[in-house]
């Protein structure tokens, strides 16, 4: 038997592994987004960028990194693989669009605080990472039940929330 000091240290363990996961998951990822990003032409048009959301940022082509609005995307549920368009206007305010959405899969779980001002879902063991935007805006708590959209054919670190379930 375990004395509570081996547990909490095992816990830690787990806690350091599952974080390395995510970050490595999360650079695999970002790879897949900049390859098809790569892909994307401008047709010419000077006043608008185009690029691949990747659940808080659209990288373009040339690896640009535009911050998109988090309100933006989670009213619009983006999902990581959304292509997106990027209109500067006369005045400097940025105007995204979504253009081209990728498939996407709706599944429920388990909304839980990750610490720090972020959140996840917590879907049979696999966690998502969701906009804090998402979370004021359906004035959802740790422990509701989620309904989220997340790409059906690629592994996401990000989900978007399509709303709560009471």
């Amino acid at each position: 038997m375990l004395s509570d000091n081996d547990l909490e240290d095992l816990r830690k363990l787990l806690d350091s592994a599952e974080s390395k996961i995510r970050q490595v998951k999360s650079k695999l990822f970002s790879e897949e987004v900049s390859k098809k990003a790569t892909f994307l032409s401008d047709d010419d048009e000077e006043e608008s960028i185009k690029g691949v959301f990747d659940g808080e940022k659209m990288i373009t082509s040339d690896k640009k990194i535009y911050q998109v609005p988090a309100n933006y995307a989670s009213k619009s549920k983006l999902i990581p693989g959304d292509v997106l368009k990027l209109t500067i206007a006369d005045d400097g305010k940025f105007i995204f669009k979504q253009i081209g959405p990728v498939d996407r899969k709706q599944i429920v779980g388990t909304l839980e605080d990750a610490g720090e001002g972020e959140f996840q879902v917590d879907v049979d063991g696999k966690k998502y990472r969701i906009l804090l935007a998402s979370v004021t805006y359906f004035k959802a708590k740790p422990g509701d039940k989620l309904s989220i959209v997340i790409p059906a054919e690629h592994v996401s670190e990000w989900a978007a929330v399509d709303n709560i379930i009471l």
